[in-house]
């Protein structure tokens, strides 16, 4: 039992060797070249892999890797960066210099937080956060103008974060699973604008009332509405030699 235990521990301390990392390559059907490293239960990044800095796409997932290493900001050639089914529980902020990458695979980690850099990612497209432990995204995920496709599934997210609001171009936003409240829309009580609306349109009808019944001249006065809702006529010193206030009801008010 005591060497199956040993030999189980020097299976897990294994180190990866930079030739075997080699022999992980392979050409994509577009031609690019593609680091396949998933599945060798690697606890941490290879130190050789570093050295392959020229890949276009690497594969990492399905490890027990727990911290993601700074040197990945030497990957500026990447495009597609595959750390689905992981231990990761942060990111790097080095995350930022990899410019040219367009998929993101974050999925299945225990990440509880994101890096604000993550929003420098110019030209991702494709960025998947799902069961992971994530609360809320920074404010910067708003900036990722190419983004495409989102998902936030299997997380603890109460609503839809803001940021995503912003991106133009998203097609798809996965939440399911997650604890969403409903936000109760407020119903709209009546205010005391509308009864003062109210009281002018009735002023104005009355108004009318006025003009079509109260008057037999061929030429009417200019009025405006007072504020105890009588109606003053400026220009009666034309033809009358005095100042005077009609009342709604067609009575002269002196």
């Amino acid at each position: 039992m005591a060497k199956r235990t040993k030999a189980k521990r020097e299976t897990k301390s294994k180190k990866m060797t930079l030739k075997m990392a080699q022999n992980c390559v392979e050409l994509t059907l577009d031609g690019k070249h593609r680091l396949d490293l998933s599945f060798k239960g690697v606890t941490a990044v290879p130190k050789c892999v570093q050295k392959l800095f020229h890949m276009a796409e690497v594969d990492l997932s399905r490890n027990m890797i727990r911290k993601f290493p700074d040197f990945i900001a030497q990957f500026i050639k990447m495009t597609v960066l595959d750390l689905h089914s992981n231990c990761l529980e942060e990111l790097p902020v080095a995350i930022s210099y990899l410019q040219n990458l367009k998929v993101l695979n974050l999925c299945n980690n225990r990440l509880t937080s994101l890096p604000s850099e993550l929003g420098l990612l110019n030209k991702l497209q494709t960025l998947n956060l799902g069961l992971n432990q994530l609360e809320a995204l920074p404010a910067s995920i708003g900036a990722l103008e190419e983004l495409r496709h989102i998902g936030l599934s299997d997380n603890r997210f109460t609503r839809l974060p803001g940021c995503l609001l912003k991106l133009k171009k998203l097609e798809s936003i996965k939440m399911d699973r997650n604890p969403i409240i409903a936000e109760k829309i407020p119903t709209e009580k009546p205010g005391p604008q509308r009864f003062v609306i109210f009281i002018f349109a009735a002023i104005f009808f009355l108004m009318g009332l006025f003009i079509s019944c109260g008057f037999n001249d061929t030429i009417y006065p200019p009025f405006h509405v007072d504020v105890n809702y009588t109606i003053k006529h400026t220009d009666l010193k034309k033809w009358s030699g005095r100042d005077s206030y009609v009342s709604v009801q067609g009575k002269e008010a002196g």
